[in-house]
């Protein structure tokens, strides 16, 4: 998959809510109401990236997940990582 452009990026990261460029991740805390729903929220998003084949880092601190995304075998954002923004934040 192609990396995208700096002015590709700044269009995508536009149309997605909560979500912003670090580096060469694009990165969203979400916040639940405790630590079990947060866990939840982890399970829920397996799913749907293994169809994808496509991995998210992921930081877990009790209410809080912080879910990272860059295509590491491009080295970089690719249109993938977009794509499973916009279904990690549909969750």
């Amino acid at each position: 998959m192609a990396l995208l452009s700096d002015s590709e990026i700044k269009t995508k990261l536009s149309e997605l809510s909560g979500w912003e460029l670090h580096g060469k991740e694009i990165q969203r805390t979400f916040t639940f109401e405790n630590f079990v729903k947060a866990i939840d929220f982890v399970n829920r998003l397996v799913e749907p990236a293994e169809q994808a084949g496509h991995h998210p880092d992921l930081s877990v601190s009790y209410n809080k997940v912080t879910v990272s995304l860059t295509s590491h075998d491009a080295g970089g954002l690719t249109a993938s990582d977009f794509e499973m923004a916009k279904t990690l934040s549909s969750l």
